[in-house]
Order: C-alpha cells, then structure tokens, then sequence
C-alpha cells in the first residue's frame, strides 16, 4: 500500500475506537431488530441504522464529564459513551437488569455513570431540559458542556423557540445536534417547514449555526469538537445540523413504503461505517486483520448482550411502585453496581448550589440598553 500524499491528523487509536463504536451501534440495533420480530422485544423500538456517525464522532469530541441527552432513538449515543449493550439490551427487553429495571424500555435509556441523561418520548422535550443542565453547568462555574440531539421533526416544536431565545441570551454552554435523518416519522421534512435547512433558524436568535455532514464521523468530530471550544470559552450555543439518513423505517412498526427502495440504495452508498475503514485503510493506520478482528470482538459482545437480556429476570410486580419518589439523603443506585456487581468508582457528584454564588450577570443591562438604542427606542 502506498503512503498517503498527506499524513492524517487523527492518531489510529482514535480511528479504531470510532470504527468499533459505529460497528457496536449497528450490529445491535440489528440484532434488537431481530430480537423485536421474535416478539422478546415489545412497545416502540427506534433503531440508529444509517446515523451512527452523528453518535460517535461528538462522543469522541467532547469530554466524559460532558453532559448528553437525546430523543426516543436512543440506543446509540449511550453505546457510544461507554454503557454496557448487555444492560441496554435488557432495558429492550423489560428485564429487571436493564439501567431503568425494564421500566423505560427502548425510548428511555439513561446512564448516569456515563453522563448520559436519557431518551425523551415526547417530541423535543429534552431541548429545554437540555438548556437547563447547561445553565447549570454555567451556575456552578463548570467549564462542562450539554450536548443535546434532537430530531428534524422536532424543529417545529415552540419549546425549540423559547429555548433557543432563553440559551443565546444567557449564553448557555451547549451544543444541539438536530439529526436530520429526512423524515418526521414519515413525511419529509420539506414538505413541513418552510425553511428545510434547521441550521438557518439559529441566525434568528444570534446563535451559531452551521451544517454538518452527518454520514461522515470525522466530519462530525470536527465540529463537535470546535463547538465544545466555543461553549467552554463563554461564547453560547451552537446549532449544528447533522445530516444524516435512517436506513431502516421510523420505528419497527413502520414499513417505510413513503420512499423508494432505489432511494434508500443510493443513500447506504454513502454508508458511514465502511466510509470510515476506507479513509483508515487508505491513510496507512491499520489493516484489513485490525477491522476483522474487532468485527468479530464486537459480533461476539452483542451475541453476548442478547444472551444476557433473553436469560435475565423480568422486574417483579412490587418494582412497579419503587423509584418514583426520592427520599430526602437517599443514596443513587448504580445501576452497574446493582446488576454486575462492578465497584463503581467514578460516580458523579455535583454542589447542592447552597454554596454557589452567581458569578455572572443573568441579564446584563449594558446590552439591553444597547439593543433598545439601536431599535430607537433610547435617544
């Protein structure tokens, strides 16, 4: 093989881990695929396939410690971050030893250990959640970041707008990642707003807004990674536009006969998993024995998620009226801690704000004055 022209800027340590993080999310999800047509999996199942990259290239980019959230698709991003697939295929499943005890199942998957905070049910309503973790990390004085993913669909909902408003006036350190996958379930995107490229409403409220190639993990890297920079350093939210492509339907309910088949062919030419080995393998950073042999790591760790979900307990019926109320001093349980017996070292912990004081100002009146001058409202 010959070298490169030019040497890549990305270490084979980094390339490896995203290949192997793409290739978990995608034989997952088509085993959960598999595993909801066997009837073991019940409810609504979103699956991730087509969209990996727009997961693990910003999970690359931005610290652990960073905060996440994401919408009812959601099985990627917590794999990305490091969760256990078997416990998440046993959330799937219902199984007591999922992260939530099988009482969030597929939509609501959530991993405080990893800074993940869950999957939202309803259509856009981790964004303004998203702004308040965000105001709470600025509270704090943490330099810590939100990254928030939402779907197109999403983008027409009024709590996108408030918040929107809310975030770039208080300068609030997060990043949200409209995946646009094309589809609001099933209608296309530009048959529902009148302005189809998301990114562009971000100019209304003074916020950065820029596209992303979201079928490219690099791609997303990058920009995940200068956004970070831009919100640790004061400057406020970011609204990157991934787009990207679900090869399968809205859910598993879906048959998806709203687009053509030659459609979904051409768009699984521009597939992000062997996009990604190919740029590796061309760079002269790895093998063709590197990919095989994580590819069988990987097929041999899902076929064990999948045994560890089919083979654990369902929650007993008392576990209905458990975890709906904390007690004032009740300890976290750690999921990890509680099903696999792991000492669970790094558990987050965070200021009860009793001892914070607010070292910015909310609304400052030199810009509000500034603003009513240029409107001519001041003279």
């Amino acid at each position: 093989m010959e070298a490169p022209a030019v040497a890549s800027p990305y270490s084979k340590d980094l390339l490896l881990t995203m290949y192997r993080k793409m290739y978990l999310i995608r034989r997952f999800e088509e085993r959960a695929g598999q595993q909801y047509t066997l009837g073991k999996i019940a409810g609504f199942c979103h699956l991730y396939i087509g969209q990996e990259a727009v997961a693990v290239g910003p999970v690359e980019a931005i610290r652990q410690d960073d905060y996440m959230l994401s919408a009812y698709r959601d099985h990627g991003q917590p794999l990305a971050r490091g969760s256990d697939a078997g416990m998440v295929m046993a959330e799937l499943f219902g199984r007591g030893t999922g992260y939530s005890k099988g009482k969030g199942g597929s939509m609501h998957i959530f991993d405080i250990e990893h800074h993940f905070y869950g999957g939202y049910g309803i259509v856009g309503g981790q964004i303004p959640l998203a702004a308040g973790m965000a105001f709470a990390s600025r509270y704090r004085n943490e330099d810590r970041v939100t990254v928030c993913y939402f779907g197109d669909a999403a983008a027409n909902q009024g709590a996108l707008h408030e918040t929107f408003n809310m975030a770039s006036k208080w300068k609030l350190p997060v990043i949200y990642i409209c995946e646009n996958n094309r589809y609001g379930m099933g209608t296309a995107i530009a048959r529902t707003a009148a302005v189809p490229e998301i990114y562009k409403r971000a100019a209304a409220y003074d916020m950065r807004g820029e596209p992303v190639d979201g079928m490219d993990a690099l791609k997303m890297y990058e920009a995940v990674k200068d956004a970070a920079a831009w919100c640790r350093a004061g400057k406020g939210p970011v609204l990157l536009e991934a787009n990207t492509y679900r090869f399968r339907g809205h859910s598993m309910a879906d048959p998806a006969n709203y687009r053509t088949k030659q459609e979904v062919e051409d768009e699984r030419k521009n597939d992000p998993i062997p996009k990604l080995r190919e740029y590796t393998l061309a760079q002269g950073l790895a093998v063709a024995a590197d990919f095989e042999r994580i590819d069988e790591e990987v097929k041999a760790q899902v076929d064990a998620a999948v045994k560890f979900a089919d083979e654990s307990p369902e929650p007993s019926v008392e576990e209905l009226w458990r975890d709906t109320i904390v007690e004032p001093g009740e300890a976290d349980v750690r999921p990890r801690e509680r099903v696999l017996g792991m000492k669970v070292t790094n558990w987050p912990s965070y200021p009860t704000g009793q001892e914070l004081k607010v070292t910015w100002d909310l609304e400052p009146r030199e810009q509000a004055e500034a603003a009513d001058k240029k409107a001519g409202l001041i003279r």
